[in-house]
């Protein structure tokens, strides 16, 4: 009984020493794939940082060439006189020294992109232009424009000026700046008609018409209210409208 015992025992310390040998053997097996795929990653990352992406620090430009128009350009005609171009499609080497309305002859030189001929179809790039020597504020004022104020009064003694800043025209040239500040007198209108002021004082003066059209509606209620002060009233608006003493409420000028 006993001998039958031990064989079998014997047969089991060999199983469990097969059994435990083999667990040790594949756990050492994958402590080693996980290492040599420690170690493969590692140098995989060693090789990528030592080469240089060329797309990362040195990447592809496309080389673009400059297609911007200067904004003079859509001022200039092309292949006309350079002696008619406007004074912005040019640089020209003035004298100030000359002789004030006196005909004087400055070098000019076209700008860039700009392309004009001289009286023989030439196509050139210096010229000279003829001018009057006077600065750009001494100008007559059919040569240059002015912006409009709309909030002074016209109708006032005496005449009131504001502040305009004037432009010269393209084809005038002169010397200085050619955008400059001028006092210039109120010089504006509402829309109000003299004739019309004038035939409403005669016909509806009585009742005030001619001072409501005009916006004047506090005299307007006083001569209707009065019946034109009993025609005294009438009479004197008819006078004052006629010679342009009263004017519009907003203090611009007649049509």
């Amino acid at each position: 009984m006993v001998a039958l015992a031990v064989p079998g025992l014997s047969a089991l310390k060999r199983l469990c020493s097969v059994t435990l040998f083999l667990s040790q053997l594949y756990v050492l097996s994958g402590r080693a794939g996980s290492l040599m795929t420690t170690e493969h990653s590692k140098q995989q990352f060693v090789s990528t940082k030592g080469v240089t992406s060329p797309s990362t620090n040195t990447p592809y430009t496309r080389a673009t060439e400059t297609t911007e128009i200067p904004s003079y350009v859509s001022k200039c005609p092309s292949n006309g006189l350079c002696s008619k171009l406007p004074p912005d499609c040019m640089t020209c080497k003035t004298n100030f020294s000359c002789v004030y309305g006196k005909p004087a002859t400055f070098d000019c030189k076209i700008k860039p992109q700009i392309h004009c001929v001289d009286q023989g179809i030439n196509e050139v790039e210096n010229f000279t232009i003829n001018m009057t020597c006077q600065f750009c504020w001494q100008l007559e004022p059919t040569d240059y424009v002015c912006t409009n104020s709309t909030s002074c009064m016209t109708v006032s003694c005496p005449r009131q000026r504001y502040n305009a800043t004037c432009t010269v025209h393209d084809h005038i040239h002169c010397l200085g700046n050619r955008v400059f500040p001028k006092m210039l007198y109120c010089n504006w209108t509402g829309g109000y008609k003299w004739s019309t002021a004038l035939a409403l004082s005669i016909t509806l003066g009585g009742f005030g018409a001619d001072r409501f059209y005009l916006g004047q509606w506090r005299e307007g209620l006083g001569k209707l209210f009065s019946f034109g002060g009993l025609g005294i009233w009438t009479l004197i608006d008819v006078l004052l409208i006629g010679v342009g003493y009263v004017g519009p409420a907003d203090g611009s000028l007649y049509i």
